[in-house]
């Protein structure tokens, strides 16, 4: 019945320590003969490719940036990036209600770029193993207008109390033109509103495998896997998601430390 199946990465695939369980690796390799395993993420795609390597199905297409970027190898499938007149919005309302306190990394296709290397820049090195670009914002901004695009991603950084000023700000004035996203308490991560992972997950199966939706399974764990998990056939939540996915979720499968993932897709391997 199910043909294609599709993985959110962080906190779902990925074991406690943020890296691949040998167990999961085999799982997914004994599969993709079978069947399609797709990554989706709010990952860059660079962030992605060493995953796809260790899993052997380096080539398959790829959804980044929570569908904001679709690939299919080097070929680009959809992409959508955020305004730069919003951009512009952000990085002010950034330096005059925080005097620039909170890190804002820019993200575009392979692109990835700091204001500075600071804690927020090594932590995010230390978990995705891509090395950022150092150059502030406004330099961006000025590359980008010139350039003549805008971001596939935001991400905001900061302590817990400027990070909630923040996303209660943008929540004030951008919902309408934003996906505002809060990850972590210290993270929010901003993609233009036209985008989700399921329509990513759905420009993958229109235009390279003809499948429909029903015959999709998906894995996750967070607010913005809920769409993708409640549009497939068989959205499967980790034990460690978010009530709200596991309430739309038609199974849940064991926690991502205890490689949830694997031991769902043994049942389907035997």
């Amino acid at each position: 019945m199910y043909k294609i199946i599709f993985s959110d990465i962080d906190g779902t695939l990925l074991s406690g320590s943020r890296t691949l369980t040998q167990n999961t690796i085999d799982e997914v390799k004994k599969l993709k003969d079978k069947m399609p395993f797709i990554l989706v993420s709010s990952r860059m795609p660079q962030q992605m490719y060493h995953i796809q390597k260790d899993l052997g199905i380096a080539g398959l297409p790829l959804i980044a940036y929570n569908g904001g970027l679709v690939l299919n190898g080097e070929k680009v499938l959809h992409s959508v990036a955020i305004p730069l007149q919003i951009l512009e919005e952000v990085v002010t309302l950034n330096e005059k209600e925080f005097a620039s306190e909170i890190h804002i990394s820019f993200y575009y296709n392979d692109e990835w770029y700091v204001p500075q290397y600071d804690q927020w820049a090594q932590r995010e090195e230390t978990i995705t193993k891509v090395t950022p670009v150092v150059r502030p914002n406004r330099e961006v901004l000025t590359a980008w207008q010139q350039a003549g695009h805008g971001a596939h991603k935001l991400m905001l950084m900061s302590e817990e109390t400027l990070i909630e000023r923040m996303f209660q700000l943008l929540n004030e004035k951008y919902t309408k033109v934003m996906q505002i996203y809060r990850g972590k308490e210290t993270y929010i991560e901003l993609s233009d509103i036209s985008i989700s992972k399921l329509t990513g997950v759905k420009v993958v199966l229109d235009e390279i495998y003809h499948l429909p939706l029903s015959e999709a399974i998906a894995f996750g764990d967070n607010y913005n896997d809920l769409e993708m998990l409640e549009g497939v056939g068989c959205g499967v939540a980790v034990d460690n998601a978010r009530d709200e996915v596991k309430a739309v979720a038609k199974h849940t499968t064991l926690h991502h430390s205890k490689d949830g993932v694997a031991e769902f897709l043994k049942q389907l391997n035997n």
